[in-house]
């Protein structure tokens, strides 16, 4: 059985949505980010980044999320796309585009908006800018196919799917106005029984805690963004703490988990850890 370490974050959001579409077993291993799970010895074994999702598959061990999607498709056969040069030259193209793009550019512009302990304006300016470019273009190319390859629904949808459905928390509750096309992706997929199921995730007791379970609820059930933005600021000043003390003891070779005991300063330490995984 494949075990599937995560949290509610867009990256282990697509993982997650291939095994249940593929119908995998799996047995779910929930990361605490709050209390720094993914910086102890046992789990940087497994990803020395420090970074969730992680699938152990028997003596495989497989990070990064598109990389987890290539694995499992071509271990399964599943939501692949015709066997041919031009098609696999597509799906490697737009996976790492989404990789490499979308999702960093996005991560960034939600932490400069939200997250940074004090305003950037340029930094802010151009991450929403390459977001908003980015989902632009997985716009353009979907104006004529029904999915990014094609006719076939595929890993590379999966991987735009888990952070195209946060475009709005990304850049504005306008956003889906200038993309009407990603939008139709996003609302089609999200209305699959395996997406549906993914989402119930976020509503089982499963030792989920922090900002990616609270961000993930708001998107889920509709909830206008303002209300996280606001906890967020509220806490800044503790996470200016909190992240000081993890860099030194970071620095120093030791894992930040046993010194962020405040709750005030943990709550911040995940908050600001939401683009990061």
């Amino acid at each position: 059985m494949i075990q599937f370490y995560f949290n509610h974050a867009p990256n282990p959001s697509k993982v997650a949505l291939f095994l249940e579409e593929a119908g995998l077993p799996w047995q779910p291993m929930p990361v605490d980010i709050r209390k720094g799970e993914q910086f102890t010895p046992a789990f940087l074994k497994l990803n020395p980044n420090g970074k969730v999702p992680v699938i152990v598959d028997g003596d495989a061990v497989v990070f990064d999320s598109n990389a987890i999607l290539l694995y499992l498709a071509e271990k399964t056969g599943r939501f692949l796309p015709e066997d041919t040069p031009a098609a696999r030259g597509a799906l490697l193209s737009w996976l790492m585009f989404v990789a490499s793009g979308v999702g960093p550019f996005a991560g960034q512009a939600v932490h400069f908006k939200v997250y940074a302990p004090e305003p950037v304006p340029y930094a802010r300016n151009r991450y929403e800018f390459e977001a908003k470019r980015h989902f632009g273009i997985l716009n353009d190319r979907l104006a004529d196919r029904p999915y990014l390859l094609g006719e076939r629904y595929t890993i590379a949808d999966m991987a735009v799917w888990g952070w195209a459905r946060l475009a709005a928390f990304v850049l504005g509750d306008d956003a889906w106005v200038a993309m009407p096309h990603l939008k139709r992706l996003v609302d089609e997929i999200s209305a699959r029984p395996a997406a549906q199921r993914v989402a119930g995730l976020r509503d089982q007791d499963i030792g989920e805690r922090g900002a990616h379970a609270d961000a993930a609820r708001l998107v889920h059930r509709g909830g206008h963004r303002a209300g996280l933005v606001d906890r967020v600021r509220a806490d800044r000043r503790h996470g200016r703490r909190a992240r000081a003390i993890c860099r030194e003891r970071m620095m120093s070779g030791m894992t930040p988990t046993a010194t962020i005991t405040s709750e005030g300063i943990a709550a911040s330490a995940r908050r600001s850890s939401l683009v990061r995984l």
